[in-house]
């Protein structure tokens, strides 16, 4: 296989990974628009959530980026093509979920919203990171080099960690756990979303690991930060969650 692995359409060459991140974020969407809980947010909030969250995850993802080498984003601060070319999936998610929570204290709404965009999310980043494994080297995205018979010559000789293809594996696993547990009815609302938030970013804590990306923060990257941040976040969320709800279990209880 010679990466780049360009699609041919008739005389058309697209390039792989244009043309499944326009995939990814078309069929994600439409997926939203299918499996979104109609009773629990009307079409008008639905509408800011995703404003607030399509404007949170742009910012998200370029300011975790820059943050991937501090020192060569302050020498390049003015340098347009570098601030512009890259972003991060967990930058992206975190800032939509701060562009989510704006968007919902703007409007007045309380509830959660996260559950409809769990599976949606799932289907779009295994859809992107097909993308990303076809472009090979140019994406950045592969891990460091591997003796492993899972390791991939991405064009230079070098056996290296597909990284990309492990996400995929990882996401379809929980996908299916997630479909598997959501029509359980102990479920709060949010549930599911934050079981998606905790073991994705989970698991780019371990798989950081294995990629060949500056490690500034002593033996961490920007990304493992921003992983660490936010499972301590999610963490704390549900422990206050069943704080909540065992007081409120207990307040419904009869006075003998």
């Amino acid at each position: 296989m010679t990466f780049p692995v360009y699609l041919h359409l008739g005389s058309l060459t697209i390039h792989p990974h244009f043309l499944f991140e326009t995939l990814a974020y078309m069929i994600g969407f439409r997926v939203y628009l299918y499996t979104r809980s109609k009773e629990r947010t009307p079409v008008d909030k639905a509408l800011y959530v995703i404003a607030g969250a399509i404007v949170g995850a742009a910012l998200g993802s370029k300011i975790l980026y820059w943050l991937e080498d501090p020192a060569q984003t302050m020498q390049r601060w003015n340098d347009l093509v570098y601030l512009m070319e890259g972003k991060t999936i967990v930058g992206g998610l975190l800032g939509g979920l701060i562009g989510v929570e704006i968007a919902k204290k703007m409007i007045g709404w309380t509830r959660s919203t996260g559950d409809d965009f769990a599976l949606p999310l799932i289907l779009g980043m295994m859809i992107g990171r097909i993308g990303c494994f076809l472009t090979g080297l140019s994406d950045h995205t592969y891990g460091t080099e591997t003796t492993w018979f899972t390791g991939v010559d991405f064009g230079d000789g070098v056996l290296r960690h597909p990284t990309q293809l492990y996400e995929i594996a990882f996401l379809a696993v929980l996908g299916a756990a997630l479909i598997a547990v959501r029509k359980r009815p102990q479920l709060h609302n949010g549930a599911l979303f934050q079981f998606f938030m905790i073991g994705y970013l989970g698991f780019r804590l371990v798989i950081d690991f294995i990629k060949p990306t500056p490690h500034p923060y002593l033996i961490l990257n920007n990304i493992q930060l921003a992983c660490i941040a936010g499972l301590i976040y999610y963490i704390l969320l549900i422990r206050r969650q069943k704080k909540e709800n065992t007081h409120a279990e207990k307040s419904s209880l009869p006075v003998l």
